[in-house]
């Protein structure tokens, strides 16, 4: 009894120190050398290239808000955006902001998708609401502008959603639309391993190398 007592604890400890030390500093260690960037959150100076951000607040003098910045999906933006309560509030529900499930039902909830289904009334007030923000700057939106992702926090859009948005931002900036077609070119990222998904542009980097143009 005593002896397979004793086995039992050298095995618990042995196992112990190797997936719960060796092994986790082990992954580590493979991880910051190999994708330190991605270990690490993608951070910028200006926030994670791997979260979608809401841009529709950023100051345009002279001109709507958001209009000065390519935008991404409205995970967070008109009827998706978050909403904050006051400690003294009555009737509010909190959400998180984002396409939210359970927030789209009237509960707080996590992000992920609204599941709202083709013949959704609320799928379709909220589009015309989407589509109504987007021609108020002049921007005639692609179905990727006006639908939120699955996830809630996409950080991606298409060229051609990069593309839609030229009329706004360069109204906004002064660059010239030629510029702007240039700078979208530049920013665009390959499939995934040559033949994974689509092209796409990360919003936030977009906007960091349009900041240096400006």
């Amino acid at each position: 009894m005593l002896i397979n007592l004793r086995r039992s604890i050298v095995m618990a400890v042995i196992a112990m120190a190797f997936f719960g030390f060796i092994y986790a500093f082990a992954g580590t260690g493979v991880a910051q050398l190999f994708f330190k960037s991605q270990a690490d959150g993608s951070i910028t100076a200006n926030g994670s290239t791997l979260i979608g951000q809401n841009w529709s607040a950023t100051k345009c003098p002279g001109h709507p808000l958001g209009s000065c910045v390519f935008q991404g999906r409205p995970d967070d933006l008109g009827p998706y955006a978050a909403v904050i309560c006051a400690s003294n509030a009555k009737n509010c529900t909190p959400s998180s902001g984002g396409d939210n499930p359970l927030v789209a039902n009237g509960v707080n909830g996590e992000s992920a998708a609204t599941n709202l289904g083709p013949r959704s009334k609320v799928l379709l007030a909220d589009t015309k609401e989407l589509i109504a923000y987007w021609n108020a700057r002049g921007v005639n939106p692609t179905p990727d502008l006006v639908t939120t992702s699955g996830s809630g926090y996409d950080p991606d859009i298409t060229p051609v959603d990069a593309r839609a948005e030229i009329p706004m931002v360069a109204k906004a900036t002064g660059i010239a639309p030629a510029t702007l077609d240039k700078l979208i070119t530049r920013e665009t990222q390959g499939e995934e391993l040559g033949f994974l998904g689509s092209n796409y542009i990360d919003v936030l980097q977009l906007n960091e190398a349009l900041a240096k143009l400006r």
